[in-house]
């Protein structure tokens, strides 16, 4: 109970940020209408297959995952910054009741953000003839929850180990390292050679893919790509959970 009032508390102070609303609502939309316009402007015989709405829709989704990682990096540096957190240690709050109130409203909001993106991509779809099944975008935004951890992960983990500047400029260059090698703007498997193997070491393609499967229902495809980003992210999840609780030991003392 403590975790989740505290998660209330959080919440309400990301929701007081306009660029939340910027990001989660306005971002998808934005993008997948721009893209949209840009692969219509393509001629046909040179039209690019990833900027079709069936795989470009679920890797904005995954893509708009990365501002989850930057909002809580932001919340928990703010609240280091203010001493916030250090007065709350001397409550009875465990250390993952901090954790979870930190995750539990950025979860929440990373699904609000999945389902405005696949709204706005069944009206494209529709506009363009192609028809979304319910099923598919459903088991979509349950793929894309173990991206969601990941990247609330690395928000803790740097936010915990870095300083309020620091933070938010490392979360930047992993949002730019999601966009560039997570094969949302470019098809990864057919470049191939020492970039695709490059992009397959990291977990943004596999959380990219995994949803692509997902969407198109290509079941079958889903198992690899969901087991590596699933392993990523309780990897990276926990670790940061561990930095935290290290952290906030330190701090007490």
């Amino acid at each position: 109970m403590r975790g989740i009032v505290f998660a209330k508390r959080t919440l309400k102070e990301i929701v007081r940020d306009p660029l939340s609303y910027i990001f989660c609502v306005g971002f998808p939309i934005v993008m997948l209408i721009i893209m949209t316009i840009v692969n219509e402007s393509i001629p046909a015989q040179a039209a690019i297959e990833i900027f079709q709405i069936q795989n470009l829709a679920p890797g904005i989704a995954c893509f708009g995952l990365t501002f989850i990682m930057l909002f809580t990096c932001l919340q928990v540096s703010k609240d280091r910054s203010t001493a916030f957190l250090i007065r709350l240690y001397v409550s009875p709050m465990k250390p993952g009741e901090f954790v979870a109130g930190y995750t539990y409203p950025v979860i929440l909001i990373a699904v609000l953000q999945s389902v405005i993106t696949f709204i706005a991509a069944m009206i494209i779809g529709q506009i363009k003839g192609y028809h979304f099944e319910i099923q598919n975008i459903l088991l979509c935004m349950v793929v894309l929850l173990p991206s969601a951890l990941l990247f609330i992960g690395f928000g803790l983990f740097f936010a915990t180990l870095l300083n309020e500047k620091a933070a938010p400029g490392i979360c930047s260059i992993i949002i730019s390292a999601a966009c560039m090698i997570g094969g949302i703007w470019m098809d990864v498997d057919s470049i191939g050679g020492t970039l695709e193997k490059i992009c397959k070491v990291f977990p943004f393609y596999h959380g990219v893919a995994a949803a692509r499967f997902a969407i198109r229902g290509e079941y079958s495809k889903l198992g690899q790509p969901l087991l590596i980003i699933l392993v990523y992210a309780v990897v990276i999840y926990l670790l940061a959970t561990f930095v935290f609780r290290k952290k906030m030991q330190s701090d007490v003392r």
